[in-house]
């Protein structure tokens, strides 16, 4: 089992902790692989009601997926296959299990949670958020696409909160995500281990989901403002477009401060990225989180083999010059036919998901 991920059982609580502190608790293929069968483990198991996930160190929950080392593993093999095939395989087999968890799965979100922090907490029915929440899906900033189910979950905020989210990178607060419909419930920081503590001690012998939310109810705090509800129609107005080019547009007829600073970031980030994430959105309307899956695996083995993905980590998590070389380098060079091609089935790219039976 990786040290990187404790699993234990207080009482008839399953306990996660992702123990990667000082990588801001980033999730790897180790931990992906030693949480799997123990969540098999607890969803068949009657003295398990209810399952608990967390960070270590007080910093973060989850800071996303490991994809610095996907980058630097890209041409090499792990098991006769492609680190980049096996983590996506392993994290989204992951996701699809808590998605379907049969039963209350509780994520305690306390500081950063980005990229697949929040696969590992929205696909659950409870997500517990303090004031030090940092949320932020900021893939298209290192060439590749809000993935982890964003193309379900995403279109699902409130009008076009999801798509401006998606595209920019933006970081949210505790209030933004109880608007948004992340959050579940909003509590002090300084009470999440009491919060454990009510949910070991909890009489279960009700309905799971019922003694879940009883439980945590006695801890809700006020959220705040959402500074993200007050700027709702003007983040409709904008990115209500199905180009990326007429989103760029209507940020420039908007005019105001937080639309110029908006247009500036969208063209910082990598062309190839802001367009096939625009599609996957838009797709990821009409379609369920099976279907979505599905197309974001694709997605992820197109976009991490791009060259794009690989300038993206070195200028923001290797050398940290923020001045990334994207190619193509504008969105006037990215055709339609690179973007299809990124969707399109492929021999080996398709992903199969357990049979939770």
């Amino acid at each position: 089992m990786s040290e990187d991920v404790l699993l234990e059982t207080r009482g008839a609580v399953g306990l996660v902790t992702l123990n990667r502190p000082k990588a801001l608790n980033a999730l790897s293929l180790e931990m992906c692989r030693a949480l799997h069968p123990r969540l098999d483990a607890w969803a068949a198991d009657p003295a398990v009601k209810a399952v608990v996930i967390r960070g270590a160190g007080g910093k973060a929950f989850c800071a996303g997926g490991d994809v610095r080392a996907v980058a630097g593993s890209v041409g090499r093999t792990e098991g006769g296959g492609s680190l980049s095939s096996e983590f996506f395989l392993a994290e989204y087999a992951l996701n699809h299990r808590i998605h379907h968890f049969p039963k209350p799965f509780i994520a305690l979100v306390d500081g950063i949670c980005m990229g697949g922090g929040l696969g590992l907490s929205v696909h659950g029915g409870f997500r517990v958020v303090t004031e030090k929440l940092v949320l932020a899906m900021p893939e298209t900033g290192i060439g590749i696409f809000p993935d982890v189910g964003g193309g379900w979950f995403l279109p699902r905020f409130p009008g076009e909160a999801g798509t401006y989210l998606g595209l920019t990178g933006a970081r949210c607060d505790a209030a933004d995500a109880v608007w948004l419909g992340y959050a579940t419930h909003r509590v002090e920081a300084s009470r999440l281990e009491e919060v454990l503590g009510a949910l070991v001690a909890a009489d279960w012998s009700g309905l799971a989901h019922h003694v879940a939310a009883h439980v945590l109810a006695g801890f809700i705090a006020e959220p705040g403002t959402s500074s993200l509800e007050a700027r709702a129609e003007a983040i409709h107005r904008c990115f209500q477009g199905n180009r990326v080019e007429d989103i760029l547009a209507a940020l420039e007829r908007e005019g105001s401060t937080w639309a110029e600073e908006t247009r500036a970031t969208l063209l910082r980030m990598s062309p190839t990225s802001l367009k096939v994430t625009l599609r996957q959105l838009r797709e990821g309307r009409g379609r369920d989180y099976d279907t979505m899956a599905r197309v974001e695996y694709r997605l992820s083995q197109a976009l991490t083999a791009r060259p794009d993905f690989r300038e993206g980590i070195r200028a923001v998590l290797v050398d940290k010059d923020q001045k990334p070389r994207w190619s193509p380098a504008t969105l006037a060079e990215v055709t339609d036919a690179e973007v299809e091609a990124c969707f399109a089935p492929r021999p080996g790219d398709e992903l199969v998901l357990p049979s939770l039976d």
